[in-house]
């Protein structure tokens, strides 16, 4: 039961970066309402990460929220993860236009939020960028790469279930939503690869596409709440209990992050 007394816990959310924004033609934040509407139906309060990656004001940045959402986008620059990438396979790569501050920026946030125990949602491209922060791969194309049974990039039903994902009977997924297989939306072209070391696949596709990641077993217990997932919950959680319980049950981590930090400052 949550205490009466206590706060909203406070989410810093990642956003993408527009080449132009509308207004000034600049270099522009972006980030779609349904994220920030997902986290308040969960009772948190979003805060938005802005375009610094200066290591000393993330710091102080996370120093002051509950806890971290990474958000979908463009995709992670080839050479961070596998600098001998092939050339016509780095050229399908759709870059953020920015040089790659993004990127280096959240890997910062990820391996930053992490020494500071801050529990972490990562969403789509969120979820890449934490397998590559922890050591993993990506696969650049899965239409190139992948000989799968499933378009993994349906754009044009980016808000509705296209296929299922099988769930680790015991995995935290699979406690959050209170089932072994959910419906899921499914707009990318790539995925996970190589899972980096300290986290497990807890979701699969059935062409067997890693759709979510967690901390190993022996690192849950003692770790702060992780999860990644490749689709995007924040598009169905209006209409689906289970995605709706993923910001719940992320929500309810920082919570109590917030608490146990609130009890140190008193001691």
């Amino acid at each position: 039961m949550k205490n009466p007394r206590s706060k909203p816990p406070i989410i810093l959310v990642s956003t993408d970066v527009e080449d132009k924004g509308r207004e000034f033609g600049d270099y522009a934040l972006s980030l779609s309402f349904r994220y920030e509407q997902a986290l308040f139906n969960a009772g948190a309060i979003p805060w938005v990460l802005p375009l610094t990656n200066d290591p000393r004001v993330i710091e102080e940045i996370l120093a002051r929220c509950d806890g971290v959402m990474l958000t979908g986008g463009e995709d992670l620059a080839p050479d961070i993860y596998d600098p001998h990438m092939p050339l016509e396979l780095k050229q399908k790569a759709r870059l953020t236009p920015d040089g790659g501050r993004r990127d280096h920026r959240e890997l910062l946030v990820v391996r930053q939020a992490l020494r500071m125990d801050k529990p972490l949602l990562a969403i789509c491209r969120g979820h890449q960028v934490l397998n590559v922060a922890l050591g993993g791969t990506l696969i650049p194309d899965l239409p190139t790469c992948h000989n799968g049974t499933i378009n993994h990039r349906q754009m044009d039903k980016r808000c509705e279930v296209v296929h299922d994902v099988q769930l680790t009977p015991g995995s935290l997924l699979a406690k959050i939503t209170g089932g072994l297989k959910a419906g899921v939306n499914s707009t990318h072209h790539q995925s996970v690869g190589r899972v980096a070391p300290g986290l497990r696949a807890t979701a699969l596709s059935p062409d067997g596409m890693v759709e979510a990641l967690e901390w190993e077993p022996a690192l849950a217990a003692k770790a702060p709440f992780l999860l990644g997932v490749q689709f995007h919950p924040e598009r169905l959680e209006d209409r689906y209990p289970e995605h709706r319980a993923i910001f719940r049950g992320f929500a309810s981590a920082a919570q109590s992050k917030q608490g146990r930090l609130k009890k140190g400052l008193r001691h």
